[in-house]
């Protein structure tokens, strides 16, 4: 029987026969455990093939695994520097390092089966070349990255590689996998009859923002019914965790409890194949959407017994985090009078948390056009200087250029409505992993499916669905809202608006979880951001305000200190 070459979820099927199986047989050995059976048992047709599928079934060990390799079809937009396969440099695993991992309880046969090698490679972290283990980092038939680890615990990827996933041939074609943090995870897991098992190729940091790997590698988790998270137990895997929750979808994943062990491997060791592959089988799935017990909370209920209030979100501007700061899963309304300066100011904020954590934001701002000239804006922040056309394909113009392409979007639509903003931001948060979501401003972003003309109702409908979606993708989302009034004082001079000065202002102060005014006065040459409400005393002070001056160059907003020092510091005339 021939297999035709056909796409599959963005992935081209080669031809490829990758255990060496005949095509077109129904039943045969399964190469994951036919070689670890008794010499009588060793060609017993033990496993079936379905070609059509690509996929073997074993009835001896209950394992599948995959008859093809497959390709991604299409280039990345990044060029990245692939690894070549040579025998010279990656040797078969000496007796040495055989016997190494014999003792984390992972045999040959495993080292064999998910390509690792030997091979001398320099190390910076000791300034020499160093004998070292090579996990290689295989897409289809193609090496993509290689993680060297050498006697002394050290690590490195391949520089200038792209990152992926460890092991991810054998997940394709499967509707369940399983993630681990580390390339042994991996091997410990296939040893217990779990093949369809990836590594995430960095292990887990505090900063889990910029997951460049999941997004290179998305299209492998579309057709997932099912996806087992057998990370770490401590803070930063239960933190990864929760970002593959998030990105990848509560309804589909299942959580492992290793018990008093931190790693699938540490299990295997204690527990043996056995009991890890039960705990992989029994894994819970993550608790339902809109039904919470005090089980489900308990660690963060016991939390903030010990600590209190977290601190929350800051952006990296003394004067302004001395008064406001947040939390993700909110959203903030902010409102000024035209040219005063809010879009420029959410930008500022966005880039600050991108500054201070990394996080990713997407931009639905039908004003802020065209587009190249928002990118430029943003540029200036990041790059905290005016480039010039002689930095045009310099280090720092292509650095700076690259951190915006890779950490700002822009949803660029005909015609814009809640809805379809939405449904992208929920798109981008799955493949690019925003935190932060714009909507600039909101009467040029209407809700088409809006049931009811009233605007208190509109308004409450409007802010709802919001709140619904920063809440699901734990998303910071900004609003920025024009006053429909502007009131003048007594001597002509335009007040200052506040949230209730916007179209159905009441249910705007009632639903927001923040409120900031952004205020430019022309006269000082300076621009005011006062805090109009926050939800949270702990995040910040009703009515409080703090003051800036804007710098032509970077097009940032520079705190003037000055200002309220130098009111403090004004004498009264019997002084």
């Amino acid at each position: 029987m021939q297999v035709e070459n056909r796409e599959i979820n963005g992935f081209l099927i080669d031809e490829f026969n990758q255990h060496g199986l005949e095509v077109g047989k129904t039943q045969g050995i399964c190469p994951l455990c036919s070689h670890t059976r008794k010499p009588e048992n060793k060609k017993k047709k033990c496993a079936s093939y379905d070609w059509e599928r690509g996929l073997g079934t074993c009835h001896n060990c209950d394992s599948t695994f995959q008859l093809h390799t497959y390709e991604r079809k299409g280039a990345s937009d990044r060029e990245y520097v692939r690894p070549s396969f040579s025998t010279k440099t990656h040797k078969a695993p000496s007796s040495k390092v055989v016997e190494w991992f014999k003792s984390r309880g992972i045999s040959q046969d495993t080292l064999e089966a998910l390509n690792v090698s030997e091979g001398p490679e320099f190390m910076p972290q000791t300034g020499k070349t160093e004998n070292t283990i090579k996990f290689n980092y295989f897409m289809g038939n193609q090496l993509i990255n290689i993680k060297y680890r050498d006697g002394r615990k050290n690590f490195k990827l391949y520089k200038g590689a792209e990152k992926v996933f460890y092991n991810i041939n054998s997940i394709v074609n499967n509707d369940t996998c399983v993630i681990v943090e580390g390339e042994i995870d991996a091997l410990s897991l296939h040893e217990a009859g779990v093949p369809n098992v990836v590594s995430v190729p960095n292990g887990a940091t505090l900063n889990h923002n910029n997951l460049d790997y999941l997004d290179n590698c998305i299209d492998y988790f579309e057709d997932k019914q099912k996806i087992i998270l057998a990370v770490d137990a401590d803070e930063p895997g239960q933190m990864l965790k929760q970002e593959f929750i998030r990105r990848l979808g509560a309804e589909n994943c299942y959580i492992v409890d290793f018990l008093d062990c931190k790693d699938a491997n540490e299990y295997l060791i204690k527990y043996g194949v056995d009991d890890l592959r039960s705990a992989i089988h029994t894994a819970q799935q993550v608790p339902l959407e809109n039904v919470t017990t005090l089980k489900n909370i308990e660690g963060e209920l016991k939390d903030f017994v010990k600590h209190g209030f977290k601190p929350g979100f800051q952006i990296g501007l003394q004067n302004f985090d001395e008064i406001f700061s947040t939390y993700t899963g909110q959203f903030i309304t902010v409102t000024g009078i035209p040219s005063s300066g809010k879009s420029d100011f959410v930008d500022q904020m966005v880039v600050g948390y991108n500054k201070m954590y990394g996080w990713k934001t997407a931009f639905a701002s039908p004003e802020n056009q065209p587009i190249y000239l928002h990118a430029h804006k943003l540029m200036r922040k990041c790059w905290g200087d005016m480039p010039s056309p002689s930095d045009i394909g310099g280090g720092r113009w292509k650095e700076v250029s690259e951190h915006v392409n890779d950490n700002f979007y822009f949803i660029d639509m005909d015609k814009y409505n809640l809805e379809s903003v939405l449904r992208k931001g929920a798109e981008l948060v799955k493949r690019k992993g925003i935190k932060c979501l714009v909507i600039d401003p909101y009467n040029k972003i209407r809700d088409a499916h809006a049931v009811s003309d009233d605007v208190n109702r509109y308004t409450m409908d409007y802010l709802s669905k919001i709140e619904q979606f920063c809440k699901k993708y734990d998303v910071l989302t900004f609003i920025v809202a024009h006053p429909t009034k502007m009131q003048r004082d007594q001597n002509g001079k335009i007040q200052e608006p506040t949230m209730y000065n916007i179209k159905g202002g009441g249910e705007w102060y009632d639903a927001s979880y923040h409120g900031l005014l952004v205020h430019r006065d022309y006269e000082a040459k300076n621009t005011k951001v006062k805090v109009l409400k926050v939800k949270f005393q702990n995040l910040g002070e009703n009515g409080a305000e703090t003051f800036f001056t804007w710098e032509p160059k970077s097009g940032s907003f520079v705190p003037q200190v000055n200002v309220l020092d130098e009111k403090k510091d004004e004498s009264l005339p019997w002084e």
